[in-house]
């Protein structure tokens, strides 16, 4: 073997080594359920944490986690689904990683040592945890996706820096959070970004918008019934740890399909979020996405649908979707220089779906087809 291909061989077993260990010591800690939480968050995270995060952080982060459901009375009664997706979780979007669970766990612990739900306690912490850290909208913040300690440090974040702060610090006390945003409003006046948390349910707030009335009000209540599910970039999304199948749209990093994603469109407008099962198509030139008029072709017969790619410099999520039938076949055919090109066969999956193509792995049409 080569020297680089021995080291890539050490370098993977470095970081098996780490996940393991994790693992390892998640479950001596924890019994079944530490090793069950340990391995919902090694399998869902992105790759680049697998390389960068070592098993102290993984490890510091799940026991305080576990406290945390010890310690307040809402975290108690959460479903360990909720809780491994929504408590457990070390990072909302693709922010920098930092250790925050203990210090929001400090601060954060005598601001809701009075409420006796998980709504009581998310109201105590809009109202009183921004001013505690000195922190609020201020669009002369460094990046959109600040790290906790790059907004505190600064005092300033956009809404997305704000809900990241929210989301944390309610994790911090065994509140299930997300983030929730979408693209753009279907007015075209921009994206935004806000949080929802689950008590019983899922509810919304504004992250630094705390609203006396209670939770599920906010400036944008109106603009979110307009959006609009059959259209990807007027779309509702909430943020996820485990993958399946959906990316949240980053609009500061459209070619970043790390962070999975949830459609909520209706629960804002009440409209379904998917009526059938549709396909996303993405086509890629190398690293450049490109625009381009394709095919849906059925069981390699005939064509079903037409469509039109994105090119770059649309955000990643909008999409051009077909409707497909579950389990059957398909290949995406596309005209490129004069040539017909198509892709591999493919089994159509259930709910909305996303496949990226690119131009290295097509082959040519066989002639009479």
């Amino acid at each position: 073997m080569h020297t680089f291909g021995i080291w890539l061989a050490s370098a993977a077993l470095v970081v098996a080594s780490a996940t393991e260990d994790f693992i390892s010591t998640a479950k001596e800690k924890h019994g079944a359920s530490g090793e069950k939480a340990a391995r919902f968050l090694v399998e869902n995270m992105p790759a680049a944490d697998r390389d960068a995060l070592g098993s102290g952080f993984l490890t510091e982060n799940l026991d305080l986690a576990f406290k945390a459901r010890e310690t307040f009375p809402w975290a108690k009664a959460v479903p360990e689904a909720i809780f491994l997706n929504d408590v457990l979780p070390y990072a909302v979007f693709d922010e920098p990683r930092d250790p925050w669970r203990a210090d929001f766990f400090e601060r954060a612990a005598p601001l809701v040592k009075d409420a006796k739900t998980a709504t009581e306690a998310v109201q105590d912490l809009n109202k009183e945890f921004f001013k505690l850290v000195n922190t609020h909208y201020d669009t002369g913040r460094k990046r959109t996706n600040q790290s906790p300690k790059d907004s505190m440090e600064q005092g300033k974040a956009t809404c997305t820096g704000l809900s990241i702060l929210l989301v944390d610090v309610c994790r911090a006390v065994g509140i299930p959070a997300r983030a929730v945003g979408t693209p753009m409003w279907t007015n075209g006046r921009g994206n935004h970004t806000w949080i929802e948390i689950w008590d019983g349910d899922w509810h919304f707030t504004g992250a630094d918008e705390y609203d006396a009335g209670g939770l599920d009000r906010g400036w944008f209540t109106g603009d979110a019934a307009k959006a609009d599910a059959s259209k990807p970039a007027n779309a509702i999304y909430a943020t996820s740890w485990k993958k399946d199948g959906l990316s949240f749209p980053m609009i500061w990093a459209e070619n970043d399909s790390s962070v999975a994603a949830v459609n909520v469109t209706a629960r804002y407008t009440g409209k379904p979020a998917v009526a059938k099962p549709t396909l996303g198509i993405r086509f890629f030139d190398g690293e450049t996405r490109l625009a381009l008029k394709g095919w849906l072709i059925k069981e390699n017969i005939y064509s079903v649908a037409d469509f039109e790619t994105k090119a770059g410099s649309a955000d990643l999520n909008d999409m051009p979707r077909v409707e497909v039938e579950p389990g059957s076949q398909y290949r995406l055919r596309f005209q490129i220089d004069g040539k017909l090109l198509e892709s591999a066969a493919f089994e159509a999956g259930l709910g909305e779906t996303t496949r990226d193509v690119r131009k290295s792995e097509l082959v040519p049409v066989p002639v009479g087809e």
